[in-house]
């Protein structure tokens, strides 16, 4: 298997060469990334039931008003 190596930088998530090289679309690439540091990331998901079939209690019911009902 023949390597070419070039270097660049990612911005806005995007790998950007720091050569101006043209490759073909499709072209199989491996990226490798010396001495990245950890980042911290938070990651944020939405809660899950343990027992989904009890989503049905979870059910709202919409009750409308009319506009001159006494409060």
């Amino acid at each position: 298997m023949q390597v070419t190596t070039y270097e660049g930088i990612v911005e806005n998530g995007q790998i950007r060469l720091k050569t101006n090289v043209s490759l073909p679309n499709k072209t199989k690439v491996y990226v490798i990334i010396p001495e990245l540091e950890n980042q911290k990331t938070v990651r944020v998901v939405s809660p899950r039931l343990v027992h989904p079939e009890q989503a049905i209690d979870f059910k709202k019911e919409v009750i409308e008003e009319a506009p001159n009902d006494d409060v």
